[in-house]
């Protein structure tokens, strides 16, 4: 077999590993991801915001971050339904941990300082999974708008 083959032959047998079972600092990750997707871009200032959220909760340095990002993005891809993602989080959380993980999606979704339909409906239904109020909702973007 020629070298050439013998290489690509490797690779081709390389089976990427499994992805972890979503917890909820996983699944809130991939909520983060599919609120800032949910408008069909995924912009810079979206990435970033994820990844200092991601490090900030998670005691994590900028790469295992983006690390943890990247396997959250995996996860969203694989998408199972964004109530399961929220019920992970609402079965684990408290009642002010899960408003901290709804302010987390608005700053998501105000990083790029355009608000879309999608990411709204996103949040929508998030909170509702997380079992939180509209005044939750109100509270939790006018944190997230405050910094």
């Amino acid at each position: 077999m020629p070298i050439v083959q013998r290489i690509l032959s490797v690779f081709s047998h390389h089976a990427p590993a499994p992805l972890p079972e979503p917890d909820a600092r996983l699944a809130l990750g991939a909520l983060l991801v599919r609120v800032a997707k949910s408008d069909a871009t995924y912009r810079v200032e979206e990435i970033a915001r994820i990844d200092r959220i991601l490090a900030a909760a998670n005691d994590l340095n900028a790469v295992e971050a983006a690390k943890m990002r990247a396997t959250c993005e995996k996860l969203e891809k694989q998408a199972p339904e964004t109530e399961r993602f929220a019920a992970l989080i609402r079965e684990t959380v408290a009642h002010e941990g899960r408003l901290e993980k709804l302010r987390a999606l608005w700053q998501v979704t105000l990083a790029d300082g355009l608000e879309r339909p999608e990411e709204i409906g996103v949040i929508d239904t998030v909170r509702e999974a997380l079992g939180l109020s509209p005044e939750d909702n109100a509270a939790a973007r006018a944190a997230a708008e405050e910094g």
